[in-house]
């Protein structure tokens, strides 16, 4: 008992509705790919985004005083407990904190600037930086602080 496979078009019936499936494939977009970037991309940058808030670590005082609005980004200062001065993120003496404002202040003496001293910081070198840049010529000066909690 043999059984015959033939069709009886001669097999043009399957060239063709390969042809035709082959046709339909390459007219459809694959977005799986796009999709699987795209949070990849997401979880990227959910992760990086805490880490470009500035790097010294300063334990702020708490005060009830509203929040500043700014369209720029300030220029930070950070003062630690132990004395230490950061601007931005780099170690710096205090001799050279204005040469270095100097040279990285965009709008010249109109720059904003963000004076972040640790609640444990000596007092007498907060107000060091604070004149030495004052005297300078910078009159954008801000305290930051953290937000009282109640209760």
């Amino acid at each position: 008992m043999a059984m015959s496979l033939n069709n009886s078009g001669g097999g043009r019936g399957r060239r063709r509705a390969r042809r035709h499936n082959r046709a339909q494939m390459i007219s459809e977009i694959n977005v799986t790919p796009f999709v699987d970037v795209m949070l990849v991309l997401l979880i990227i940058f959910m992760v990086a985004a805490p880490l470009l808030t500035v790097g010294v670590p300063i334990d702020l005082p708490e005060t009830r005083a509203a929040a500043l609005n700014s369209d720029t980004q300030p220029i930070t200062i950070s003062i630690g407990d132990g004395g230490e001065i950061f601007v931005q993120e780099t170690a710096i003496p205090i001799d050279e904190v204005v040469p270095k404002l100097e040279a990285i202040a965009q709008t010249g003496y109109d720059e904003r600037i963000y004076i972040r001293g640790d609640q444990n910081a000596d007092y007498g070198t907060i107000m060091k930086v604070m004149g030495r840049i004052n005297e300078a010529g910078f009159k954008n000066l801000g305290l930051v602080t953290l937000q009282e909690q109640d209760g």
